[in-house]
Formats: structure tokens, C-alpha cells, sequence
């Protein structure tokens, strides 16, 4: 499949049209309605495989890997690079420096303060990351698989989890469809950003938002779906690497982090929104309120703390 570049060009056109097209529908009755319930079924299938995972035979040492600190192991990798390997996939889980939290932020009520809400994403995303852990590192210790095999350990191990388990066929196909779907609420997620702006910048309506961008984000995506197989000789970071490669370290390492730089700098400094109009809106509502003290730390230390973060991701 990766070779027939008809093949994939044809999916990543059905991607965008049906992306676009679903957002084309608003807010609440295309993104929110369609990532719902979506969302909700892939987390309740997730907990069930991860209780189903934990009790394998041979699981309790897949445990002791994943859960209990290794500081031999910490320091063969390198400190260095474990901290900012981990913060990057922060920033992009999250979704921040590139507009997503900051434009689906300010759909929300006022009801609850942002930093309340903003808890509340950290704690989920953290309890979903810990949660697929538990899946996958018992079941590599419980079926002998190498955990270190990178992403394609979801197509190696939960085959066999799904295989050693009770009505497995149905909790796999339910898993693996719910999977895409969630893949595919993140390729929303990103739409939306480009369609705001596209309607804040040059005044137009969500539907022609949707119409003028799905011509051009197709075009863009081009290249990405060509790397593996008519421009698979293009090896932008070394023998081995394709354009999606190189397209993942931009955003991964220097778009995200500088992204969040500069977020920082405009809700903090006097040049863009300003601490005290930044504290008046982050504040209505109830809930955990940015505190003075806050204000420091978030003008002085996280800036740098991020600096240093894309600097070491650039030069990586």
C-alpha cells in the first residue's frame, strides 16, 4: 500500500474532503458531536484492555518496567534527551503553539476558569498516555515482544492481546476503528485552526472557509503522500528518512515549542496582550484562578524554559 501512490494520494483526499466537510457543519454539530461519543467509546474500550493486559501471565514484570523509575536506564539514554524527547511530546499531545488550545479556548463558556479547564486536559491527556502504557508494555513482557520496536508496537502486540482475550475479534475491530476515528478527530482539531483563521483573517463564512482551504490543503499535503513512494529517493534528514519525517521534526521540534514562545510572550508582556488583560479573561468563572505570584514564572521562567527547549530541538 505505501508504494501505490494512487492508493495513497485516494485516502488523503477522502481525509481532507471528509475533514473539511465535517467542520463545514459548525462547532457543535460537526467537531463537538462527531469527537464525543467517539472519544468516550475508545477510552472505555482502553480501560478495559488495560485491565485485561495487567492481569497476563507474565505481565507483573512488563509493570515493574513501566512503572517503576530506572535511573541506569534514565542515564544510558541521557537525561538530556529524555527531558526534551518528554517535552516535546508534551507540546504536541497538547496540541500546543499552534493555535488549537487557544481557538477551541475561546468557544468555551465562561462558567469555569481557563486554568481550571486547562487541569482538567492536562490530567486526561496524562491518564489516557498512562493508561496505553498499561496496554501495551504488559503485553510485550506477556507475549515476549520487544518494547523498544517504536509505533508499530500497536500492530504487533494488541493483535496478540486481542487473540488471548474473550470475544477478542470484537473488542479488537471495536478498538482499531474507534482508533482511527480518534486519529482522525486530531486532523479536526487541525482544520479548525486553519479554518478560524481563514474566517477571522479575511472575513468569510465557515462553508467558504472549509471550500477555499480543501483545495489547498490537499496540494500541501501532496508531498507527504508522495514521500514513500514517487519522491521515497528524497531523504531529508539522512539515509532511511522520508518527507514526513522531516515534516514531523518541523512541528514536533521547532513549529510547537516556538509556537508556545511566542503565546507565552503575547499573554505576558505589554507588546502583545498583556498580563493583566491576560489574568481578567483567564480568570472568569469558577474554579483555580491565576494567582500574582503566577506572574513571573509565566513572564520569566517559561519563556526561557521553552527557549531552551526549541533551541535543543533544533540543533538535535
Amino acid at each position: 500500500m505505501n508504494k501505490d501512490p494512487f492508493t495513497l494520494v485516494s485516502m488523503m483526499a477522502i481525509v481532507v474532503v471528509l475533514g473539511f466537510g465535517i467542520c463545514a457543519l459548525g462547532l457543535q454539530s460537526g467537531l463537538e458531536k462527531f469527537s464525543k461519543w467517539m472519544m468516550s467509546s475508545l477510552l472505555l474500550i482502553m480501560l478495559v484492555l488495560a485491565i485485561n493486559s495487567i492481569f497476563l501471565e507474565g505481565a507483573q514484570e512488563g509493570l515493574r518496567f513501566y512503572l517503576l523509575p530506572n535511573l541506569d536506564r534514565f542515564l544510558a539514554a541521557g537525561p538530556f534527551q529524555v527531558i526534551v524527547s518528554a517535552m516535546n511530546q508534551a507540546f504536541f499531545t497538547l496540541s500546543l503553539g499552534i493555535g488549537a488550545m487557544a481557538i477551541f479556548g475561546s468557544y468555551i463558556d465562561k462558567k469555569h476558569t481557563l486554568l481550571s479547564e486547562s487541569i482538567n486536559v492536562a490530567f486526561l491527556d496524562t491518564f489516557v498516555a498512562i493508561t496505553a502504557g498499561l496496554i501495551i508494555i504488559p503485553a510485550c513482557f506477556a507475549f515476549n515482544i520487544e518494547v523498544g520496536a517504536g509505533p508499530s508496537l500497536i500492530f504487533i502486540t494488541l493483535p496478540n492481546l486481542f487473540h488471548n482475550m474473550p470475544f477478542g475479534r470484537l473488542w479488537g475491530a471495536l478498538f482499531f476503528v474507534f482508533m482511527s476515528f480518534a486519529a482522525f478527530s486530531t486532523v479536526l482539531a487541525v482544520f479548525e485552526n486553519i479554518i478560524s483563521s481563514t474566517m477571522d483573517l479575511f472575513s468569510v463564512s465557515r462553508k467558504k472557509a472549509c471550500l477555499y482551504n480543501v483545495f489547498i490543503v490537499f496540494l500541501l499535503s501532496l508531498p507527504c503522500a508522495l514521500g514513500f513512494n514517487l519522491l521515497e529517493q528524497i531523504a531529508p534528514l539522512g539515509t532511511g528518512t522520508t518527507i514526513l519525517d522531516l515534516e514531523d521534526f518541523i512541528v514536533s521540534n521547532l513549529i510547537l515549542p516556538l509556537g508556545s514562545f511566542v503565546f507565552v510572550l503575547f499573554c505576558t508582556w505589554k507588546l502583545g496582550w498583556g498580563w493583566n488583560s491576560f489574568v481578567q479573561e483567564a480568570n472568569q468563572g469558577k474554579g483555580i484562578k491565576v494567582q500574582p505570584w503566577m506572574k513571573n514564572y509565566c513572564k520569566f521562567v517559561l519563556p526561557l524554559a521553552i527557549l531552551f527547549i526549541f533551541l535543543a530541538g533544533f540543533f538535535a
